[in-house]
Order: structure tokens, then C-alpha cells, then sequence
């Protein structure tokens, strides 16, 4: 599982509709749709009903909590390397291959 896919599954949790998913995480409804299922697959098992109305499976609830701990904590750790980085530490990126 990759960190973008907790935040769009975040996301479609909130706006339970795909499309205003999408929008919100700046990124097309195939490409939301595409990571959901990739979880779902990880998973063995749906994370979502997705008729008549988008709404969390048994499943999806249970791991709601971990995410939402997950992406808080992401934040908090992106915080703080922010507030204690120097100028020095941004130095940019060489490219590899």
C-alpha cells in the first residue's frame, strides 16, 4: 500500500462519490479508481459498496482508524522535518540512471 492510496480511500470516505473524490486529491476518477481497487486487491476484499450509493463495507470501516491515524502522523512527521530543516538540508536531487 502506498500513502497516495490512503488518502484518496481518506478522501472517497468523506465525499463518498468518486468523481468529487478525484477532484479533491487533484487526480482523474480512473486514477482514484485504479488505487482503490489496488487496495481492495491487497486487502482481499472490498473497502467500498459502490451501489446504490458509495458507502464503506464492514472491512472498509475497520481499517478507517488506521488510515486516518496513518495520514495524521504522516503530516505530523512532514511538519516537523519542515521545522527543523535547514538551508543546507535542501539541497536538490541528483538523478539516478
Amino acid at each position: 500500500m502506498q500513502m497516495h492510496q490512503i488518502r484518496y480511500f481518506l478522501s472517497l470516505c468523506e465525499e463518498r462519490n468518486f468523481t468529487r473524490a478525484a477532484k479533491r486529491s487533484g487526480v482523474t476518477q480512473p486514477s482514484l479508481t485504479n488505487a482503490i481497487s489496488a487496495l481492495e486487491r491487497e486487502f482481499g476484499g472490498l473497502l467500498f459498496h459502490r451501489r446504490p450509493l458509495v458507502a464503506l463495507t464492514a472491512m472498509g470501516a475497520a481499517i478507517k482508524p488506521y488510515f486516518s491515524n496513518i495520514a495524521a502522523n504522516a503530516d505530523c512527521a512532514r511538519d516537523t522535518a519542515r521545522a527543523h530543516a535547514t538551508p543546507g538540508d535542501r539541497e536538490p536531487f541528483a538523478a539516478i540512471g
